[in-house]
């Protein structure tokens, strides 16, 4: 199965803000972006990835992104993270209504293609399913088989929400790059440590990150 890959990206000035005993003011906007360009470049290296659309208002963020290959579309509900999810569905499955889509969050910058293949092949066995995040606690992300509404809920718990909601969770290893979002200075490392793609290493070079 071909997949459609939806990801949401907030404003690059507001984001990250959780990296603040990491990086300054001035620096988590480039790291965001960084995170972005090699959860992006990795997506769409994956043989299971047929497109990528990255909902954003963030000028910046918008050009660099289309320059990797992304379908840049606005952030119309200006609402948060689940409406831009769902307008993002919506416009994909305006343009191809049998799409298999799947939200991915924007903060994988140790994304492996081969691993979210395994993920996407492994959530076409279900209507809807999800991934949780390295934490156990969050959700890196949720697919929705033709046919299917997304019904994203992202945020605090999200794990145990997208659960609730019927989605089936993929109980699988070897698939860490996958669940390794970065929102602190200890996601960070981690992420580092598993070996993260070049705009990431680049941007975080001359951070003083403690333990790496």
């Amino acid at each position: 199965m071909q997949w459609t890959l939806v990801i949401p990206l907030k404003p690059l000035a507001r984001a990250k803000s959780r990296l603040a005993d990491t990086a300054g003011d001035g620096v988590r906007p480039g790291l965001a972006l960084a995170f972005a360009q090699d959860t992006v470049a990795a997506a769409l290296a994956c043989p299971a990835v047929e497109d990528v659309a990255v909902v954003t208002d963030d000028t910046l963020a918008g050009r660099e992104l289309a320059a990797l290959g992304a379908r840049i579309v606005p952030d119309a509900p200006g609402s948060g993270l689940n409406a831009a999810l769902r307008h993002g569905a919506a416009v994909v499955r305006d343009l191809c209504p049998r799409a298999a889509v799947a939200a991915l969050n924007a903060d994988l910058p140790a994304l492996r293609p081969q691993e979210l293949f395994r993920v996407l092949d492994a959530a076409a066995e279900f209507p809807r399913a999800f991934l949780a995040d390295a934490a156990a606690l969050g959700t890196t992300l949720l697919a929705a088989a033709p046919g299917r509404e997304l019904h994203p809920a992202f945020g605090t718990d999200s794990r145990n929400r997208h659960g609730t909601s019927g989605a089936a969770e993929l109980a699988l290893t070897g698939v860490d790059s996958v669940r390794q979002d970065v929102d602190t200075g200890e996601d960070l490392r981690a992420a580092l440590a598993l070996g993260v793609g070049r705009h990431t290493a680049a941007a975080s070079a001359r951070l003083l990150i403690p333990g790496q």
